[in-house]
């Protein structure tokens, strides 16, 4: 993938090529190509020697690290933190290093942080906040992921994010909105619902529809996973879902959220992009937007994590019929 700053990819590069090698000037192909003339002939070299492998993407890291803290000094900056298990800056005051560099020798091993380890032994004993692997499913459907995101509800005539927090407080005891959240692990595909409450029927319910939801896109779902939520462990309205349609339910480990992160994520730009995207003048207001937001964010919307597809692209190589 080419970095953020490149005016053309490899295969932009590769149509220049053509285009110099039909005989035209290289200033001229260049002036079409909206790059500089410098920028041309380096490609166009490249390519007379290496051919189309000179054409790809190189990684900017230098192939030289002459300013590096020698592999000796860097030993005693990580025996004295592992007799000490003291900060950087009592590392770099014993051996008369700057604590920048102690620090940067550090993470370069991969050693844990203070706060991570326990006093007395030095073992880790903090979870680490995120999983040591990525891990996405090869099809649409082989996992969803459910939630709720629960959201205070807006009083008519808007709230303090409409009016300021100097008005009188609005909207205290008005009670809360439940979205109930799935997503697709390998497409994105989200499904949404706001309701009152999280309890397990409710879930059901959801989780029903969802399944009705991905098969009209020809996606058969074939895995939950969720929180140990009351509502998703020990519902029997949930777990007949489940039965009913042959689906194998799945629960993330105990106090490890970014184990379902796929859904945390979507929760977290639900937040960002609808529900406080703008200051509402009600709840009935905003509640109305979700469904269209929903398919923007289904059909329009480019993710990072999918290489910068939409959602229902990754359904059957786009032939997924959104309704």
């Amino acid at each position: 993938m080419s970095h953020g700053n490149a005016r053309l990819t490899p295969a932009g590069r590769l149509i220049m090529v053509q285009r110099i090698q039909s005989g035209r000037a290289v200033a001229h192909v260049a002036a079409e190509m909206g790059i500089s003339r410098t920028t041309a002939w380096r490609w166009w070299r490249r390519y007379q020697e290496e051919g189309l492998a000179g054409l790809q993407d190189r990684s900017s890291v230098a192939h030289s690290h002459p300013q590096r803290t020698v592999a000796c000094v860097e030993t005693r900056v990580r025996i004295m933190r592992e007799l000490t298990r003291r900060g950087p800056v009592f590392i770099a005051g014993k051996l008369r290093l700057q604590a920048s560099t102690v620090g940067r020798v550090l993470g370069r091993h991969g050693v844990p942080l203070l706060r991570e380890l326990d006093p007395i032994t030095g073992n880790v004993i903090r979870a680490t906040r995120r999983s040591a692997t990525r891990y996405e499913h090869t099809r649409p459907g082989s996992l969803i992921h459910v939630d709720v995101k629960k959201l205070g509800r807006i009083p008519d005539g808007g709230g303090w994010r409409l009016h300021g927090r100097s008005e009188p407080v609005r909207g205290r005891g008005i009670g809360y909105d439940y979205v109930h959240t799935v997503i697709d692990d390998h497409s994105r595909v989200a499904y949404a619902e706001i309701h009152d409450d999280e309890n397990g029927a409710t879930a059901a319910g959801v989780l029903e529809r969802a399944i009705a939801f991905y098969a009209t896109l020809g996606v058969k779902v074939e895995r939950v996973i969720s929180d140990n939520a009351f509502a998703y462990r020990r519902s029997t309205a949930f777990r007949s879902v489940i039965d009913a349609h042959g689906i194998k339910q799945k629960f993330i480990k105990p106090h490890c959220p970014w184990t379902n992160g796929k859904v945390e994520r979507l929760n977290r730009t639900l937040a960002t992009e609808w529900a406080y995207a703008r200051a509402w003048t009600s709840n009935a207001d905003r509640a109305a937007a979700l469904p269209t937001w929903l398919d923007h964010y289904n059909l329009d919307r480019a993710h990072l994590g999918i290489g910068g597809a939409s959602p229902i692209d990754r359904i059957n190589n786009g032939r997924g019929q959104y309704t």
